[in-house]
């Protein structure tokens, strides 16, 4: 792997977590009011599967699976796909963007867990005291009270999030190995392909309902960034950036994500920066370094 990949790599994870942070508030200003969650989800991974195979037919390789593979590839599109952007999407509609985003910081620690459970990760005291920071600054976040006029059921938003979080923990991990072997268009043709199948018995009703005719252009812009800029290219940098790097290394630019979200959502919502947001916000961004944090080399 050349020094250019690797810096290319890198800001590919930078960009894509630049367009996540973005559509944390994007999301919120046409879902649910313009198009239910589970509607927005199968425009996203319609058009985004589309573009896959587009991409693909303009420089066609290796086209089918082994047979050896499919289990993993269903796998992926089952929690990085299916599972992943149905919580996603239905959870952000129901809690607030900074919610959303700070969330999303406990996928790493996720991460770590599952890696104790397949023992690729070895358990240290201070991977343990990040666990326990993460796992309470997210807790007291999903417990806090908070009155918010954009957030209609931020209970439940926040726990979908968090389940959104644990499945894209999964698919971090499963999708390591088809790097290896397969380019980065053709794992992600594949499992949106397969995701797609997955999620469209959930998401046709929804998006039969919708009313296009009250959709302006700002919405359309909205939809427009949502669908190519937070799916096709948020997917496809970051298949990219695991190629060339570890998943500890391009989980650790999903910090990034409040800031930008932050930013985003007290601009355009008037969203309060509350103490319990900052207390949790320091909690999981202290879980999140401790559990990635390495022993110096001696």
């Amino acid at each position: 792997m050349s020094k250019q990949q690797t810096i290319q790599a890198h800001w590919a994870v930078l960009f894509t977590n630049l367009l996540f942070g973005i559509n944390f508030s994007v999301v919120k200003y046409i879902s649910p009011a313009l198009i239910k969650p589970f509607g927005l989800n199968l425009i996203r991974v319609s058009v985004a599967t589309a573009l896959f195979w587009l991409l693909y037919s303009l420089k066609p390789s290796k086209a089918g699976i082994d047979k050896k593979d499919i289990g993993r590839f269903l796998l992926c599109a089952f929690t990085g796909v299916a599972v992943n952007q149905l919580m996603f999407i239905k959870g952000l509609t129901l809690t607030t963007p900074i919610h959303g985003a700070l969330l999303i910081l406990a996928t790493p620690v996720f991460i770590l867990m599952l890696g104790f459970a397949l023992r690729s990760e070895k358990i240290t005291l201070l991977k343990i005291a990040g666990l326990i920071a993460g796992i309470s600054g997210a807790t007291l976040l999903i417990l806090s009270r908070e009155q918010s006029n954009i957030g209609s059921n931020m209970l439940l938003g926040d726990v979908l999030i968090i389940i959104n979080s644990i499945f894209y923990a999964f698919y971090y991990v499963l999708v390591k190995p088809l790097m290896q072997k397969y380019s980065p268009v053709h794992v992600i043709r594949w499992v949106f392909t397969f995701g797609l199948v997955m999620i469209f018995p959930f998401c046709w009703q929804e998006f039969a309902t919708v009313n296009w005719q009250l959709f302006t252009t700002a919405h359309i812009a909205a939809l427009f960034f949502v669908v190519i800029g937070a799916t096709f290219l948020t997917y496809y940098f970051t298949v990219f950036g695991l190629q060339h790097l570890s998943p500890s290394a391009v989980g650790a630019y999903i910090y990034l994500q409040p800031l930008f979200s932050a930013l985003i959502s007290t601009l355009y919502f008037q969203e309060a920066l509350t103490l319990n947001k900052f207390v949790a916000a320091a909690l999981i961004f202290t879980g999140v370094f401790l559990v990635n944090r390495k022993k110096p080399s001696t």
